[in-house]
């Protein structure tokens, strides 16, 4: 809550926070510029305004305190529009970019509204700024402080949710649309949402026509406090403030939590060519990252600028930031786009200890909060498995980093496509990636897996394509990447033939079970679960259209896979054998009667690690912290060879109860078992498995 002074004469001293302070009898606004000669306050009555209705100019005696401008204006309020317009050096090449004509978009602006204006006299025109009043009545609402180890995430695009066929919502593409496909989230039974980017970003161009190529996806950052205009359902200025607050706290109320895609490595103002919008009209070379004297710019994230992360400046804002999203949106969690971008210094080297990195870790208002890296950057860095590391001498600090496994997806797609020499991986992976985890103290749940997301094929087409087909971008099919670890098991696309499409439902199948009974934490893509397709597109990052659009009749043509994916997210949830927080030894546990887990071959022997068919049996914890938990044993039998095999259990599972859980060769509703109550394996001990299938029992326990 903003403590309000009751005296105007009190507020002309406010400097800090920065951007637009509501106060009672006015708005302070505050803008940092070390380079500046003069600063200027452009105010607008109306959004589509060319020119504003009042310009109130900064007196560099009285309203600047250091490097911060600060001025306080009396009778403004809620809902003003507004840009800033700075005076300074113009010398692009030492890195000064100054344009005194340039209308500039407060770094700290809680909301824009409009969009890009194009005029006659050239001027480029952003969307307003919007003073935006932070008051919302939560009604209680916390942070759900659900512990990452029993999360289940589900990545989904706001727009693209409920915009396409079959959608049946009221506000399509909207914030409140993600509210009335809340009871769809709670049936699935998925514990978070992680959105794409719900910063702002531009949609038009800088001169207000539609581009060819439209940045859907949202990675082009254009105000970084900002909820996207473009999701909100009302035309009111600032409004979308208000329905993303109600969005979060709906997901709360339903028990699902709320993890934003951030991306701090770059903004969408591009190059030396690009526009002077934002940042670099106020301090460009404290912003971004410059090379070659300042006439250029680094490009580690391969869009054209990036940004200055470890100067303290930048640093001091991407920490305002991320509490600004968590103080007053209540956001849960966080997942930081080419994180390794954070981890360089000022001339762009990777460092060991990046105070980032470490301050994101310890910020005391994050503590409640999810932070997940993708930990690598488009300039070769890779750090899956070692990303915030806080290393001092001999011993690790403590690190609160989990990370996008990347070498978690391409494993258990190589496997289950039937690559040669993937079993050891297969069984790695499976096991909470302890090779990249275990050494620096780390836990399972540091490893986000997934199979798919935003970026690539969808599940459908990671089985129904051997290429990508990226035409619809209008790049030549150049763009995208083309290893995909994929195939189309005998046509590329879709096909008539049962036998095929049989296969590919199987090996969704296979990767999803893979994927939910993994030691880590899962995360689906939003549609996998409904066969969702984007018709063989690996980069849609520009298709805003039923290319990206979930497509909710096939939803419901596909309910046997949804009720396939609920039934095994339930048994995830309800079983600790699966999401262990600490590493599978193969060693029999205090109290046990069994190691925590036995590799077998398909004969019921010793395992070769060169086959591609393999059993594996996960005893349950020997104790349970929450005594409702129901501590199944867990008997998987993989084969992902391209033939059928004959399994036997090994002598060690003689004797249990064993019923069936799943089985991805058999057709919906036979394939899984949501009570656990399938049928237990034949007396001869014998199972008859078809090529690229999986079968898991399950046990109880305390009656074996």
């Amino acid at each position: 809550m903003l403590m309000r002074p009751s005296h105007p004469e009190l507020q002309l001293n406010y400097q800090l926070p920065y951007g637009a302070v509501l106060h009672d009898r006015g708005v302070q606004f505050v803008v940092f510029s070390r380079s500046a000669t003069a600063m200027r306050l452009l105010l607008y009555n109306n959004v589509n305004d060319l020119e504003p209705e009042r310009t109130i100019h900064f007196d560099a005696e009285t309203d600047r305190w250091g490097d911060v401008w600060s001025i306080f204006v009396p009778g403004v309020g809620e809902g003003q529009l507004y840009h800033f317009q700075a005076e300074g050096p113009h010398d692009p090449e030492r890195g000064q970019l100054f344009d005194t004509q340039a209308r500039l978009i407060d770094p700290y602006a809680k909301a824009l509204a409009g969009e890009f204006q194009s005029s006659a006299d050239g001027l480029i025109r952003p969307p307003k700024c919007v003073v935006v009043n932070d008051y919302f009545d939560w009604e209680g609402d916390r942070h759900l402080r659900l512990d990452l180890s029993e999360s289940v995430i589900y990545e989904l695009h706001v727009r693209g949710f409920t915009m396409g066929k079959g959608a049946d919502v009221a506000h399509r593409g909207t914030y409140l649309g993600v509210i009335e496909k809340i009871p769809y989230l709670q049936a699935l039974g998925v514990t978070a949402v992680e959105l794409m980017p719900v910063h702002e970003f531009p949609v038009r161009d800088v001169y207000g026509n539609m581009p060819e190529r439209i940045n859907y996806w949202g990675y082009d950052p254009l105000a970084f406090f900002s909820p996207h205009r473009g999701y909100q359902s009302s035309s009111a200025p600032g409004g979308q403030v208000k329905e993303f607050k109600q969005m979060v706290k709906a997901l709360h109320q339903a028990g699902i939590e709320v993890i934003l895609d951030v991306v701090f490595n770059h903004t969408c103002e591009g190059n030396e060519l690009g526009p002077v919008l934002s940042f670099k009209g106020l301090e460009n070379r404290v912003y971004y990252m410059l090379g070659n004297g300042g006439s250029r710019y680094a490009n580690y994230s391969g869009c054209g600028n990036t940004v200055n992360g470890n100067h303290p400046i930048v640093r001091e804002m991407i920490f305002h930031c991320l509490r600004h999203w968590v103080h007053n949106y209540h956001i849960d969690g966080f997942r930081f786009d080419l994180a390794s971008i954070l981890s360089r210094d000022r001339n762009g080297n990777l460092m060991p200890n990046p105070p980032l990195v470490e301050m994101i870790a310890e910020d005391p208002l994050l503590a409640d909060t999810k932070i997940i890296a993708e930990a690598w950057d488009a300039a070769g860095a890779y750090q899956v498995g070692t990303f915030g590391h806080m290393r001092w001498g001999d011993s690790y600090g403590d690190n609160r980093w989990a990370e996008w496994n990347g070498r978690y997806r391409d494993d258990i797609r190589s496997f289950w496509r039937g690559d040669k020499g993937m079993l050891p991986h297969f069984a790695t992976r499976f096991s909470g990636s302890s090779d990249l985890y275990e050494d620096a103290g780390r836990s399972p749940y540091c490893s986000i897996n997934f199979i798919t997301s935003h970026d690539g094929f969808t599940l459908n087409d990671l089985t129904t394509y051997r290429d990508k087909h990226n035409e619809a971008n209008g790049e030549g099919n150049r763009d995208g990447d083309n290893n995909n670890h994929s195939d189309n098991y005998g046509i590329e696309g879709p096909t008539n033939r049962k036998h095929i499409d049989e296969l590919r439902i199987r090996q969704i199948k296979n990767l999803l079970a893979t994927l939910l009974l993994s030691q880590g934490v899962p995360m689906l893509v939003a549609g996998d679960e409904g066969r969702r397709t984007q018709r063989g597109n690996n980069n849609a990052y520009c298709q805003d259209n039923d290319i990206s659009w979930i497509d909710w009749d096939l939803v419901r043509e596909n309910e046997g896979m949804v009720r396939f994916v609920q039934s095994i997210i339930s048994f995830r949830k309800k079983q600790p054998t699966v999401r262990r927080r600490d590493f599978l030894t193969g060693k029999i546990p205090k109290g046990g009667r069994l190691p925590d887990v036995s590799w077998y071959s398909a004969l019921g022997t010793a395992p070769d690690w060169e086959d591609g068919a393999l059993i594996c049996l996960l005893t349950a914890p020997a104790r349970q912290e929450d005594p409702q938990e129901e501590g199944r044993d867990v008997l998987m039998l993989i084969n992902a060879t391209g033939d059928p095999r004959e399994f036997i259990l090994p002598p060690v599972a003689k004797g249990t109860p064993w019923s069936k859980f799943i089985d991805t060769a058999v057709p919906s509703p036979h394939d899984v078992y949501p009570n656990l109550d399938g049928p237990p394996p034949p007396r001869s001990r014998k199972i008859q498995m078809t090529y690229r299938s999986m079968c898991c029992y399950v046990a109880d326990r305390r009656r074996s």
